[in-house]
């Protein structure tokens, strides 16, 4: 069985914004709201700064405290892949998986169910990359299986320095950012 994640190369990130507009126009996101977002850092003190540009999302970890909090399963890891996922008829609008979120991923759709990034399963579904990925200008996102050990995204994570977003939280993140 698959277990999808991404890996984004904040070396080639620019922060142009294409895969925010892409994840908004594929999974009609309502206006004002965002599955994925561009996060830029600095970090240093002058005249030794460093920037790291990078596209953010939920990162669909292997430990989510979103599934294990929500009261009525909406909240749940789906297979193949693990994709964390929300069932919207399910979903109560509480707000807990919000809370639980260290990284900030999720949302209240206007309709009253939690939403946040899917990695675009239904693309996925058909052997497509998600749309952040396919329309990346400076081919800096890529998606595959981690546990294939000859898919594009282990075979970056192996010969690349990386790092995830708040390892500390205990979430086991699938979105790695290649530094």
């Amino acid at each position: 069985m698959a277990r999808y994640g991404m890996v984004i190369d904040t070396r080639k990130c620019v922060g142009c914004m294409d895969c925010v507009v892409a994840c908004e126009t594929e999974n009609s996101v309502p206006n004002g709201y965002a599955r994925d977002w561009i996060k830029t850092e600095l970090r240093g003190e002058f005249p030794n700064l460093s920037m790291e540009i990078r596209s953010e999302r939920c990162n669909h970890c292997d430990n989510p405290p979103c599934v294990s909090c929500c009261p009525t399963g909406a909240s749940h890891v789906s297979g193949p892949g693990g994709i964390v996922k929300v069932t919207a008829n399910r979903c109560i609008g509480c707000k807990a998986c919000l809370s639980a979120c260290p990284y900030g991923a999720r949302f209240v759709n206007p309709s009253g169910y939690a939403d946040k990034c899917t990695f675009c399963d239904h693309r996925v579904k058909e052997g497509k990359d998600p749309a952040c990925v396919s329309v990346c200008p400076t081919h800096c996102m890529f998606f595959g299986d981690l546990d294939d050990p000859k898919s594009t995204v282990s075979q970056l994570l192996t010969s690349r320095k990386w790092h995830t977003l708040l390892p500390e939280a205990g979430t086991r993140p699938r979105v790695f950012y290649l530094t």
